[in-house]
């Protein structure tokens, strides 16, 4: 029985795949992409994955039986269409049976945070540095705001397919209102596009938020200043939620955001100062895999 395990990351961009050794030896056998075009319609991204996966084939020799997918968005599991996906032409698809007709391979899909939580837990982050951790949440941190939870190795999908996706709760009112119907939800605080848009407010001025950074670590900016100590209290608060239900073992941050490297310090002294305990064990970590996180955790949800 081959245990080599085959993975796609489809991006908004590209669809990436990879094979991987097995899942106690991660090496990296295989590993190709080609456009997503996305803007050619639903069809179309059904054929640019069959033309990767035909690709792996080829450079294997084999086409095995089962293949997981990382996506944007999510497959909901009562209706088997996809929902909250910013790929928005597949919304509403049955992209699972879809491909599981022209791939002919039994398919296995996770969204991209729960795939980069998979990968950092399995191979990344989390097992370099804490290989007994039985409990990891992965974060995004980036335009918007997601979560994965992984435990045992495995990820925890739910019953409705939106588990870890804490970037939908209750923050603060000040976030305003959110696409998905609430108000002041996390992402509309934490995301780099609400962050500079913070910024804007108080200041006057448009600017990245890696501009907004570097008058901060420049000193030069009370502005700047605000934001990021909004980043960092916020940060704590949302996240203290996310320890006091799951008590993680381990947290990794990925996404743009993620790269501000305060949310380390100062960030994490506000989560120790709301967690509901009188410390705080949990370590909260960089990444280690990158973009290359996606496609990996996707190959992790067939082993």
């Amino acid at each position: 029985m081959n245990t080599n395990l085959w993975g796609i990351d489809l991006g908004g961009t590209k669809v990436e795949g990879a094979v991987l050794q097995s899942a106690s030896d991660p090496n990296v056998l295989f590993r190709d992409r080609l456009p997503t075009e996305g803007h050619k319609g639903y069809e179309h991204i059904l054929g640019q994955i069959k033309s990767v996966v035909d690709k792996m084939e080829n450079e294997l020799g084999y086409r095995p039986k089962k293949l997981g997918i990382a996506t944007p968005g999510t497959l909901d599991p009562g209706l088997g269409l996809m929902k909250n996906s910013n790929s928005t032409n597949l919304n509403g698809k049955p992209l699972k049976t879809d491909l599981e007709r022209i791939l002919g391979m039994e398919v296995h899909m996770a969204n991209d945070a729960n795939c980069f939580a998979l990968a950092e837990a399995n191979m990344g982050i989390a097992k370099e540095k804490y290989p007994n951790a039985k409990v990891v949440f992965g974060v995004i941190l980036g335009t918007g705001v997601g979560g994965g939870v992984v435990v045992d190795g495995k990820v925890i999908n739910g019953l409705q397919g939106i588990g870890g996706e804490w970037g939908h709760n209750f923050l603060d009112e000040s976030g305003g209102p959110c696409y998905c119907g609430k108000s002041g939800c996390v992402e509309k605080v934490l995301a780099g596009p609400a962050l500079e848009k913070y910024y804007a407010s108080v200041s006057g001025q448009q600017k990245s938020l890696r501009e907004v950074y570097d008058l901060y670590q420049a000193g030069t900016d009370p502005y700047a200043k605000q934001t990021m100590e909004r980043l960092s209290h916020f940060f704590g608060l949302g996240m203290s939620v996310v320890v006091n239900i799951l008590d993680p073992d381990v947290i990794v941050i990925g996404g743009g955001v993620g790269n501000i490297d305060i949310i380390y310090s100062e960030g994490v002294d506000a989560l120790r100062k709301y967690v509901f305990n009188n410390r705080l064990d949990t370590p909260v970590l960089k990444p280690k895999l990158g973009d290359s996180a996606g496609v990996f955790g996707a190959a992790f949800l067939v082993a």
